[in-house]
């Protein structure tokens, strides 16, 4: 029995499809867990939903952005299924389970047969990439454009490029711009890259066909940038919470920023715990003096996005940080399965290396998207806070929204029968993105607003995506209490609600 198992699902043809399995289920267990919407997914969410299609190619609300093409599909699907969490989230979620095949593809052209099912396991179970299969933005789908385009011109500067297919990839590499911002760095490196490739093998008429494809493709960025990236990039409080957070270098020669986000890089966006950290980078650059000795052209090619958008944030035009950088994600992971091929089964002591590397590069991985199966993700849980809130209202109680929580309650307002009269927004004075906390100005400026609740008998206060180094929550209700009593309380994942008499 267990030999029939071990050769259906783990012999050298059909591990791949097994591994492949296993993603499919980690990614559908958290779309069908169907947590709340966290308050930057119900930001954007309030947008698609309360916006027209042409309205959707004006700036964002509430300091959001996203491509074109992202929004237009994210509409798209509410006005066929709905507004709920399911159909929001629909899109990313069939990005992510699509992406699994495209990256099997990509580790089948990139890798040594014996290596791509690391890679695929890898790319499968990292806890990050999961997360986002199922968050109302664009980066489950900045992966898939990522890994898409990839296939699709990865040899282009080796193809004899007939005026159909000139025409062809022109139009692909056009049109997948307005559906991922960061898809111009991996377009831009495998532009770049496929030139220099083109110019070393001195093919002229290779290189001249290349250039229009280019054109096209600049021609199509420029008409994007002046529809909308302008306006995000003109976004200043959008532009200073990046700054805020170090996503930039201080200056061109700040050498020390590279080296600190490329280590962190390795934490977040690609979710190995901290302390692997060193191994894995290590791998990595195993990965790349393998390719440099046996597959130099495709090392030019995998590494040039990810030189691009460095470039890019030291030009201070894209930040380097975390689920914006999520689609280089699929570089690294090929890389660091290349690392692992280099250790060959030559020497017992060769194999002792391999074997531990792969424990430590496999098992946290493998083992979290295992736990998330059991355990989905939860991040802040605010639907069962209202709902908790709808069961136990009584007549003429008073609904104080704190105003972080603004945009999670406005999207499930409706869903629970509340109209805009129904509650009190908090002022919105605290969420100011420069990385200080509250200020004594602020919070001069909010306990003012929360004055306005005295004499109240029943006042329920929501909290949601609180800061909780800044310690929001418990400023708040310990100012409640030198003027009021707690009598009911209900706290889930990131979410909290009290009730007071503030008599």
């Amino acid at each position: 029995m267990s030999k029939t198992l071990n050769k259906v699902l783990f012999s050298p043809q059909r591990l791949p499809w097994t591994i492949i399995s296993f993603g499919i289920l980690v990614r559908s267990v958290q779309y069908l867990y169907n947590r709340s919407l966290w308050n930057d997914e119900a930001a954007l969410a309030l947008n698609i939903l309360n916006r027209s299609y042409v309205e959707l190619l004006e700036p964002l609300d509430y300091d959001q952005g996203a491509p074109i093409g992202f929004l237009f599909i994210e509409k798209l699907a509410t006005q066929l299924f709905g507004d709920s969490e399911y159909s929001l989230r629909l899109f990313p979620f069939l990005s992510a389970i699509i992406s699994l095949f495209l990256f099997y593809r990509l580790a089948q052209r990139c890798l040594q047969p014996s290596t791509v099912w690391i890679a695929l396991a890898l790319f499968s179970s990292l806890h990050i990439i999961v997360y986002y299969a199922t968050e109302v933005k664009q980066y489950s789908s900045d992966v898939a454009i990522a890994i898409l385009s990839s296939l699709l011109f990865i040899d282009l500067s080796r193809v004899r490029l007939n005026p159909t297919q000139v025409i062809t990839y022109s139009v692909l590499g056009a049109t997948l711009i307005w559906f991922s911002h960061p898809i111009v760095f991996v377009l831009a490196g495998i532009a770049l890259s496929q030139l220099v490739l083109a110019l070393i093998g001195q093919r002229v008429t290779t290189i001249l066909k290349l250039l229009i494809i280019y054109l096209v493709w600049a021609i199509s960025f420029c008409i994007l940038y002046t529809v909308t990236l302008q306006d995000l990039a003109n976004q200043t409080d959008l532009f200073n919470s990046w700054e805020s957070r170090g996503t930039f270098p201080n200056s061109i020669g700040d050498f020390s920023w590279f080296l600190t986000t490329f280590w962190e890089f390795f934490h977040k966006p690609l979710g190995f715990p901290d302390v692997f950290l060193g191994v894995t980078v290590f791998t990595f650059f195993l990965g790349c003096v393998s390719l440099i000795k046996t597959n130099s052209k495709l090392l030019l090619i995998l590494v040039s996005p990810v030189i691009i958008t460095f470039f890019a944030a030291y030009l201070k035009i894209y930040p380097f940080d975390g689920r914006l950088v999520l689609f280089l994600t699929p570089f690294f992971i090929l890389l660091i399965s290349e690392g692992v091929a280099l250790i060959k089964y030559t020497k017992k002591n060769q194999i002792k290396i391999r074997t531990l590397i792969l424990i430590l590069l496999l098992v946290p991985p493998l083992g979290t998207a295992t736990y998330l199966m059991i355990k989905p993700y939860e991040k802040q849980e605010i639907r069962p806070i209202i709902a908790y809130i709808k069961e136990h209202q009584q007549l003429n109680d008073i609904i104080y929204v704190y105003q972080r929580a603004e945009f999670q309650f406005k999207y499930y307002a409706n869903k629970f029968g509340y109209q805009a009269e129904d509650y009190i927004l908090g002022i919105d004075d605290l969420d100011k993105q420069d990385g200080q906390g509250i200020s004594d100005k602020e919070w001069q400026r909010y306990t003012s607003d929360l004055d306005k609740l005295r004499g109240k008998q029943r006042v329920w206060i929501v909290f949601s995506h609180v800061r909780s180094w800044a310690q929001e929550k418990e400023r708040v209700t310990t100012y409640l209490d030198t003027f009021g009593r707690q009598i009911d309380a209900f706290e889930t994942k990131g979410s909290y609600v009290y009730l007071y008499n503030l008599t």
